[in-house]
C-alpha cells in the first residue's frame, strides 16, 4: 500500500503541476476565443453583414481557437503536437484542394456581402448577364431577367470581371440619336426634338437634358438627345421619347434616312 502511495505522489510531483497547467491553459483560452468570437460577429454587425455570414465566420473563428488552445493545452502535458500539426495540415489542404471552387464562391460572397458592391433590388450586369438581384446567397446570385428569367451566378464568376450597377446612382441618362437628311433644316429639327423632351414629364430638370449635333454622316446630320431619369422611368422614356419623335418628324416632313443607332447608358455620376 505504501508503495502504492508512494507512487501515486511521484507521479502528482511529476505531472500535477502540467495537469494544472494544461487545465489553466485550456480555460483560459476557450474564454479568449469565446471573446474573440463575439468582437468578430460585433463587428460584423455593426457593417449589416449578412447574419448568415456572421454566423458562419463566427464559429469558423471560435473552431479555430480552439484548436490552437488544445493543442497548447496538450502541449503543456509534455505531448508531442507536431504530429496533430501536421495531420491537420494535411487534413485542411486535402479539403481546400477537393473544395476550391466552393471555398472561392464562400470567399467571393463574403466580400460581396462586406463590401456590398450592390444590394438586393438593383439591377446590375456581371458575368454577362443582367437583372435584377433577388438573393445573394454564400456561394451563389440569384437574378431575375428582364423577360423574367432566373439566372443563378457563382460568386467567384460574378466577382471575376466588372459589374455594372445601373442602379446605385438613383438615375439614369437615356442617349438616343436621330438623324436627319441633308435638306432638313437642322434648327427646325431642334426645335421639334425640344418640344418632346418639354412634353415628357418624366424628364429631369436636373441635370438639364442634352440636344447635341454630333456628326455629319455620310447620309444624315446627327443629334444625340441626352435626357435623365429616374432608374425606375428609363425604358419606358426611352420608348416614348423614340416613338414620339419619329411621329414627330414623319408630321413635319423630316426624313430620318437610317435606323436609329444602338443605345448607350452612361450613369449620373454625383456631385
Amino acid at each position: 500500500m505504501e508503495d502504492i502511495l508512494s507512487r501515486i505522489w511521484e507521479l502528482l510531483s511529476i505531472y500535477g503541476l502540467k495537469v494544472v497547467a494544461a487545465v489553466a491553459v485550456f480555460i483560459i483560452g476557450r474564454w479568449i476565443a469565446k471573446l474573440l468570437t463575439t468582437f468578430t460577429e460585433k463587428v460584423m454587425n455593426k457593417r449589416q453583414v449578412d447574419p448568415t455570414i456572421v454566423s458562419f465566420a463566427g464559429n469558423l473563428v471560435y473552431i479555430a481557437l480552439l484548436v490552437f488552445v488544445v493543442l497548447a493545452a496538450l502541449a503543456q502535458l509534455g505531448i508531442q503536437t507536431t504530429s496533430f500539426i501536421a495531420v491537420i495540415g494535411a487534413a485542411g489542404l486535402a479539403i481546400g484542394l477537393a473544395l476550391q471552387g466552393s471555398l472561392s464562391n464562400f470567399a467571393a460572397g463574403f466580400l460581396m456581402i462586406i463590401f456590398r458592391p450592390f444590394k438586393v433590388g438593383d439591377f446590375i450586369e456581371g458575368a454577362g448577364v443582367a437583372g435584377t438581384v433577388e438573393a445573394i446567397h454564400i456561394f451563389t446570385t440569384r437574378l431575375s431577367t428582364p423577360d423574367n428569367k432566373t439566372v443563378i451566378i457563382p460568386n467567384a464568376a460574378l466577382t471575376a470581371g466588372n459589374i455594372t450597377n445601373y442602379s446605385a446612382k438613383g438615375t439614369r441618362r437615356v442617349d438616343l440619336v436621330f438623324g436627319i437628311g441633308y435638306g432638313d433644316d437642322i434648327d427646325h429639327a431642334k426645335k421639334i426634338i425640344w418640344e418632346n423632351l418639354n412634353k415628357e414629364t418624366r424628364i429631369l430638370k436636373d441635370p438639364a437634358p442634352a440636344v447635341m449635333l454630333i456628326e455629319l454622316a455620310d447620309s444624315s446630320v446627327n443629334f444625340a438627345v441626352r435626357p435623365w431619369v429616374t432608374v425606375a422611368d428609363y425604358w419606358e422614356v426611352h420608348s416614348s421619347l423614340t416613338e414620339n419623335i419619329k411621329k414627330s418628324f414623319d408630321a413635319e416632313g423630316i426624313n430620318i434616312p437610317f435606323p436609329q443607332r444602338d443605345v448607350h447608358i452612361y450613369e449620373h455620376k454625383a456631385q
